[in-house]
């Protein structure tokens, strides 16, 4: 991945960043997804929710470049793709943050923040990292999305869930992603912490960064979300822009919505 900062490439403005049309996934005789779309644009997030087993995380694999759609299209800035690797996709500007973060809990803040794409200085056998840089890099990149850790030098380990995703969420920013991809990240925090990570997530957003945040929670896709993407086993049940739909109706349609009317009036007496 690029180490260079992210910066707005010259494209018409609705242009979507990332583009699936009609996607589909077969495992086999299962189908995991069928027909999705969905759209990405710069300086908005796009909520994708459902329930266990609605196809979020087939999604994302194929987002990230994990896995491949067996139908449709998939486009990144217009151009039609087949992502063959994640490194593929992080070379397109697309960044995974996974719910289980990829961290080494006894390495540092900053070691963390460049893991795998460490600057260094000298030449042949003097050569070795560049410990500085890292640091100061990573003390004024977290400071820049309004993150304002202790110390840099502290353990990973020792910070909280939520500071643990914001600091990811700053390194994509910091590598060049156009697009950020959060895999679930309130799940399991508290909603202090949860109210950590919407605002890294909103900061993202506004610093031009396509979001799509998945999550079976709709009151933070709800305080956060410009658009919202349901699925329900493996296929779309709608797809709204944030005026088409109350934070009640998607609470309902989360839910289950007739289903539950139905479930409710069958355990009445």
């Amino acid at each position: 991945m690029s180490d260079r900062k992210h910066e707005d490439l010259p494209m018409p403005e609705d242009l979507p960043l990332v583009e699936l049309s009609g996607v589909s996934k077969f495992y086999g005789n299962i189908k995991a997804l069928e027909d999705i779309s969905l759209t990405v644009h710069p300086g908005r997030i796009t909520c994708v929710l459902g329930d266990n087993g609605a196809g979020k995380s087939t999604l994302i694999k194929i987002v990230s470049g994990l896995h491949q759609h067996d139908a449709g299209t998939f486009r990144i800035q217009g151009e039609e793709t087949r992502l063959g690797s994640p490194r593929e996709a992080l070379d397109r500007g697309i960044a995974t943050v996974y719910q289980d973060l990829a961290v080494v809990p006894l390495m540092p803040v900053w070691r963390n923040f460049f893991l795998g794409s460490e600057p260094t200085v000298g030449w042949g056998p003097l050569r070795r990292m560049d410990v500085r840089t890292m640091r100061r890099t990573t003390r004024s990149e977290l400071l820049r999305m309004g993150i304002d850790l202790r110390d840099v030098d502290q353990p990973i380990g020792t910070l909280s869930g939520g500071e643990r995703q914001s600091v990811a969420i700053a390194r994509a920013v910091h590598f060049g992603a156009k697009v950020l991809v959060l895999d679930e990240p309130t799940a399991a925090l508290g909603v202090k912490q949860s109210g950590v990570v919407l605002k890294y997530v909103a900061a993202a957003r506004d610093a031009g960064l396509g979001v799509v945040l998945i999550t079976h929670n709709p009151h933070h896709a709800h305080l956060v979300g410009d658009r919202f993407v349901l699925l329900k086993r493996g296929t779309m049940s709608g797809s709204y822009e944030k005026a088409e739909l109350e934070l009640d109706e998607l609470v309902r349609q989360m839910a289950g919505g007739s289903e539950l009317e139905e479930l409710s009036h069958e355990l009445r007496r």
